[in-house]
């Protein structure tokens, strides 16, 4: 047991406010909000030197959002009556837009601090409060900590030998540029085809004399189906958004579809082909999560999908042993058990003279050279160095802040072999202390503003009810933690995520505990596991007055 560290004098001068938000993504900024209109006094905190938490960090080539409109957006009608997309999936510049347009309709700004990256934060068990240092100097105290980091704040790179040693260009997609960079005629590699390594590969094959994708599991991207919108669309659109909006409550991963209700395997090979070629047409994660419900607990239907998905795949790329590398006849593992890209020309890049693919499982990297990438083949050489590999993902963004509870444990020490939540928004040992879109929540599964809004809410509601009950102190509690534990667990194998070793079960971070990170029963089923705690005088909790 470790010893309660004692608050320097200076810090009792700090800042003080009922709330510290840290991060100004969806989340952050929608608890800034319904917070200030409960009248709480609410300061928040964000590294970066504007809005959108991940969308100021994600401004590489071709990075937008993989959610459709208008799902990746507040519901508030306040908010999207006046605002118009020009795209279905915008790019992150758009993003940007819409985020200072929101600030300019609720006034955000006037409560962030930005370019104010949080270092810490420390238990004050006399005050019942937290103290959040920042890491230039300074601290702020609140009676709340409410923690929206998001599932991607700590981006990874992998320990390549030789990697601080290229004498070119490098960057992780996630510490791009903010004034961007020219790809126009250099020699491009790209190491690792997820989500960012995806995009990035789509934009370099238009401009770079030669790009090199380094490939260690091939991607099952699906088509994006993207479309330009205009602002008689949108006024068409607008008249089903309420309805839309509605039903995000009702699926699996907060969006506005759902599955057909049949087994993959139970209907005909038509009409199985029908409502796959429908959602395929759909395009985005339709064709993930509005086809079959056994689709993603039943291996034999599983293939199914991916049998669909490799057909459509492979008749875009001339050449056949390039097609099977890309879309091999035997899954890598299951279909969608990996959070699927979404792409436009991913595919077809491949069929460019530009374009070259290195099988990591064949060939792999050996060193980084000053020059470039030296695999078991040979010498590539390059220009510029792009690293899209990932993120120590859905812990990793609070656990690299030293968050230390009332017996001055870290939360990144509480989790070393494992997360232990309740309801993915608390840990025992932390008082006061909330999370959103984090472990054993459905963050990852779930679609970013939905979960924003609706665990956001309950959230905010409990709040509220703390502070109008004289609470002063609020802590989950050990057996709370174990029942969630169990649950998530339980659930779990009943689906086929832990068949491969994905960002979703900490798989891509060495060392890290190879557990689901995410909640897999769904939102409706989470909200009403939520609900019943707070019918329950939050059931799993600790109030004190």
């Amino acid at each position: 047991m470790k010893t309660q560290p004692t608050v320097p004098p200076e810090i009792h001068a700090a800042e003080e406010v009922d709330v510290v938000v840290v991060g100004a993504g969806f989340t952050g900024l929608y608890q800034l909000h319904r917070l200030r209109q409960l009248g709480f006094s609410v300061r928040l905190l964000e590294a970066g030197a504007d809005l959108g938490g991940i969308w100021y960090w994600n401004c590489y080539p071709g990075a937008r959002v993989d959610t459709h409109v208008p799902m990746y957006e507040f519901s508030s009608e306040d908010l999207w009556r006046d605002w118009t997309w020009t795209e279905r999936f915008p790019a992150w510049d758009e993003l940007r837009r819409y985020f200072h347009y929101v600030d300019q309709k609720l006034d955000l700004s006037r409560d962030i601090r930005f370019n104010t990256r949080v270092e810490g934060a420390e238990f004050d068990r006399d005050r019942n409060q937290w103290v959040v240092s920042i890491l230039d100097g300074g601290a702020v105290r609140a009676r709340f900590l409410v923690l929206c980091t998001g599932f991607a704040a700590k981006p990874y790179i992998p320990d390549i030998a030789g990697l601080e040693r290229f004498e070119g260009v490098k960057h992780h997609t996630a510490w791009w540029p903010q004034d961007g960079l020219d790809m126009t005629d250099k020699r491009v590699g790209v190491i690792g085809t997820g989500a960012s390594g995806v995009q990035v590969v789509q934009e370099a094959a238009r401009v770079a004399a030669q790009l090199t994708v380094f490939q260690r599991t091939p991607i099952l991207a699906l088509a994006m189906q993207q479309c330009s919108l205009d602002e008689a669309t949108q006024r068409d659109m607008k008249r089903d958004y309420p309805a839309r909006f509605a039903r995000r409550r009702e699926s699996f991963g907060g969006f506005d579809f759902h599955a057909s209700g049949k087994s993959a395997l139970e209907v005909s090979p038509e009409e199985r082909a029908a409502i796959y070629e429908a959602s395929w047409a759909a395009g985005g994660f339709s064709f993930w999560a509005s086809t079959f419900y056994d689709v993603m607990t039943n291996l034999q239907a599983n293939r199914t999908a991916y049998d669909f998905w490799r057909e459509k795949v492979q008749a875009r790329i001339r050449d056949p042993k390039l097609a099977e590398q890309l879309a091999p006849k035997e899954p890598p593992h299951p279909f969608g058990v990996k959070r699927p890209s979404l792409e436009q020309t991913y595919y077809d890049v491949f069929n460019q003279d530009n374009v070259r693919l290195v099988n990591l499982k064949a060939t792999p990297i050996l060193e980084i050279t000053p020059s470039g990438v030296r695999t078991a083949e040979g010498d590539c050489e390059l220009d510029i160095l792009v690293l899209a590999t990932g993120f120590d993902a859905v812990t990793g963004g609070l656990t690299q802040i030293d968050i230390r509870g009332v017996e001055g444990l870290t939360l990144k020490e509480k989790w070393a072999k494992g997360a232990r939540t309740h309801l993915g928004m608390a840990s025992a040992g932390f008082p006061n202390l909330l999370f959103l879109y984090g472990p054993q929540s459905p963050s990852g599964f779930c679609n970013g503003p939905t979960c924003a809004e609706l665990q956001g809410d309950w959230v905010v509601e409990f709040l509220g009810r703390m502070r109008d009950a004289g609470v002063s102190r609020f802590e989950a509690t050990t057996a709370a933690e174990q029942t969630w534990k169990d649950h998530v667990e339980v659930v779990g194998a009943m689906t086929l995520f832990p068949l491969a070793d994905s960002w979703y079960m900490g798989a891509n971070i060495p060392g890290k505990p190879r557990e689901l990170l995410n909640y897999p029963g769904g939102v409706p089923l989470y909200l009403q596991m939520c609900q019943a705690s707070a019918d329950k005088g939050y059931e799993g909790f600790v109030l004190g007055t």
